[in-house]
Formats: C-alpha cells, structure tokens, sequence
C-alpha cells in the first residue's frame, strides 16, 4: 500500500477495506490439533468505527434538548446553550487538566495549541516523520520550520532523534501519540525541560489512552484530540485541547474566536493576559457538544472493550518464537486500536499481509498517517503562498527533507504489520484472529 494514498479518513478503514471483496481464504488450523475451519464457520471480522457503535437514546435525547431550546450556537440563543460548556468542563476533569477548549477539529486544536504557546517565525517545532498532515501544517501556518525526528518500535516519535534534532530554534516537539499506543513520554519530557522546549501532545489517534496512570495530554503542556468519525469518541468532526496553563488556554481560546475573548473562559483562566490578535473561527456548535457529552459518558466503557479485545490477541501470539511486538511504554495506557508485530523485512510482511486478508483477518500495513518527508509537496516546501515564512529563512531554506531525512521511520513502516481491533468482537473472533497470526508468522518465520 502506498503511503501517498493514505488518508486519516479511512483511519480506522483502509486495514480492513478489502475483506467485503477479499478472495475465499482456506480457513486455519486451530491450536492444539483441532481440525482446519471450515470457510463457512470463518467469523465475520468488522472492526467498524468505535464511537458510532455505542450511539443510542442518549445522544438522540441530547441532540432533541438542542433542537428543542432553538439554541445551536454555543454563546447564546432563544434559550440558554449549555452543551458545549458542560463538554468542555468534563472533558477538563476527565483529561486531568484545568481547562478545555472544544472547537471544529482536531486540526483546529493543533493550531489552536500551535498559537497558545506563542509559536511563530523563526521556531523551529520537531515532528514525528510518520503522523498526520496537520501536525506538519500546524507549523508551516504559524510560519515555523517543521523538523521531522524519526520514529522507533513504539510506532511513535524516537527519544534519542528527538533530542538529535534539538537546535537553539527548537520551541516545541509535537508527541504524536499513534495509532491508539502511546510516546515514552518519560524521556521525551526530561528531554524537553532540559532544553526549554515545549512539548504538545497530540491525542487524536489515542483518546482516552493513558501513561503511568496519567491521561495523555495532560502531561505535556497542552494537548489536542480529534472526534472524528474514525476516533474513540465521535461527533462527525470535533476537537479538543487541554492545558493547565492559564495563557496558554488563553491565548489558544482567543485564536479560536477570532482574537476576542468570550468572558466565560476568562472566568476559567482568570485575568486577561493577552491583547486582542488576529485568530480564526474554530467554534464549536451546541448540536456537536451534544453529542460529545453523551459519547464521553460511554468513554471508560469503550476503552474497556477495546483494550480487552486487543490484550487478548497480544496474549495469544506473544509467546510465538523470535516475534517482535510493538513496543508498548505502558500497555495499561494503550487503548488498544490495533496488535501490531513486526516482520524482517518488507517482503516477508507484504506475504503476512496478503496471508492473514486471504484468512479475512483485518491485517495492513501501518494506516491512518503519512510518511510526510518523503510527500512531493513537503519535499518541495510547497506552501499557499510563495513567500510565506516557514521556508524563505536562512534555515529554512537550508533545511532539506526527502528519504534520507527519515530512513529509520521507512523501515519501521516497511516491516511492521497492523491487524485492526474492535470493540465489538467476541472470544471466538479473538481466537480466529490468534490462530490466523499463529499460522501464518509460523509459516513465514
């Protein structure tokens, strides 16, 4: 599968896309001298998209509260708008955070954060190579120079290739917690905070997920989320930021409002701090607090089915000889969107691949973000405008990107395999799913 055809819209879609057409698989041969499955007894494996699965009168009651109070927008209206407000404070307490701000997306929140910590012309912001478009388009659209650090076993940002990037132009490093595991957020903060660099994490891909018994983003200085149709929680589209930083949180609310103030965020943070600026629009609207209220009420019990569902095929395949897992910094934390293992080489994963889909498993390769170094368009420090900051700099124009800017994060995309969880599935498609990996590495090992 090509990087360049990836996209976080098929986030939770392009690992299994191809099962409603795959060709007939052969079965598999259960452990312990069962005989082969027959294909007619091959479960149905659909990991489908998590929030949408857990929908029901709740959010329906919600959304009807909005309609009937004839107040969509979240400052004002014929009634009194509470939905996005009562979001916001829970998803604060939730996070373990002071404040939150809900706004259009999570790219919104990514610039949103990106203007809260005062990042413009002549920073330079470390980005894990392999992530999503907007943690590189945060940077370019304050007029900062992206940085891409490479990525390790844990699918997220390398320690050690982040404080190898590290400059006297470093402001912040972007920790992209990926693909529902996290950072080794212990090095990469003691890292930072010897450099006096700021670290924002982005949670879009791992709501709810935790480390060493802290809700991510609230480690970091600021966080971000996304409730996208394909994230834990959703409403379509959503985002979210947390900080315990007073400015901060002052500074992102005012770029999500246009450079203004609204005082109930103030009533939060305190004091002013910050004149009026120009920002953007990133408001979020009553009928999508709605629904986020009631889909965040459901959160620890999605968490539960999924992560269950997910330690249950890491436990079964775990013991097979010579197999490299992904590496987990804290697998409690994980919320277990997907198993991944690792093959020796691109070859030898591209038949695991072509293996487990034949058996129906929901295997890809890793799915939902871009290798970014290698894109045409970043190559070329293609932007909206020819002279915009980002690249006309001494440094920035100095800067080059392209594959040998990222080696170790291609051959940790060439090798690694990722087989789709879901909330939904039963033992007997935990089983399936262990026997098909178990078969088919063994066969390839």
């Amino acid at each position: 599968m090509s990087t360049q055809n990836i996209t976080r819209r098929n986030f939770l879609t392009t690992s299994c896309i191809a099962l409603s057409g795959a060709a007939t698989g052969l079965g598999t041969q259960r452990l312990l001298g069962k005989e082969r499955t027959k294909q007619t007894e091959i479960p149905k494996i659909d990991p489908g998209y998590i929030g949408p699965q857990f929908f029901d009168r709740h959010e329906e009651q919600a959304l009807m509260e909005v309609l009937e109070s004839r107040s969509p927008f979240r400052y004002w209206g014929s009634g009194k708008p509470t939905k996005v407000l009562r979001f916001e404070e829970n998803f604060a307490k939730y996070m373990g955070a002071r404040f939150a701000l809900a706004v259009t997306s999570g790219t919104a929140a990514l610039d949103c954060a990106v203007a809260g910590l005062g990042i413009g012309p002549g920073d330079e912001v470390i980005v894990p190579a392999y992530t999503w478009w907007s943690d590189y388009t945060c940077v370019v659209h304050a007029g900062a120079l992206p940085v891409f650090a490479d990525i390790d076993s844990t699918l997220n940002i390398d320690p050690i290739d982040f404080k190898r990037k590290i400059t006297p132009r470093t402001k912040a490093v972007i920790a992209v917690h990926l693909l529902g595991g996290l950072c080794d957020m212990d090095p990469i903060m003691e890292i930072a905070g010897k450099n006096g660099v700021a670290v924002l994490e982005d949670c879009a891909q791992c709501v709810g997920g935790s480390y060493k018994a802290k809700t991510l983003g609230s480690i970091g200085d600021v966080g971000i989320y996304s409730f996208q149709v394909n994230k834990m929680i959703t409403s379509g589209e959503g985002g979210a930021l947390v900080t315990s930083n007073p400015l901060i949180y002052e500074r992102s609310a005012r770029f999500h409002d246009m450079g203004t103030i609204h005082g109930l965020f103030l009533d939060r943070s305190g004091p002013s701090q910050v004149q009026t600026f120009a920002g953007e629009n990133f408001r979020m609207n009553e009928f999508t607090g709605a629904v986020l209220g009631a889909q965040l009420s459901k959160l620890d019990s999605m968490l539960a089915q999924l992560r269950g569902n997910a330690d249950a095929v890491y436990n079964g395949i775990k013991n097979l000889p010579g197999i490299r897992l992904r590496h987990r910094p804290d697998p409690k934390g994980d919320i277990g969107y997907g198993v991944y293992f690792e093959m020796k080489d691109k070859a030898t994963r591209n038949r695991c691949i072509e293996q487990l889909r034949k058996r129906r498993v929901p295997a890809s390769t890793l799915s939902g973000s871009v290798m970014l170094p290698v894109q045409e368009s970043v190559i070329n420090k293609r932007t909206r405008h020819p002279n915009w900051p980002s690249f006309n700099s001494p440094e920035g124009k100095k800067i080059e990107y392209g594959p040998d800017s990222c080696r170790q994060t291609l051959g940790v995309f060439d090798r690694f395999v990722q087989v789709r969880m879901g909330a939904k599935y039963t033992q007997r498609i935990n089983d399936y799913i262990i026997d098909s990996i178990r078969e088919v590495y063994n066969s390839l090992a």
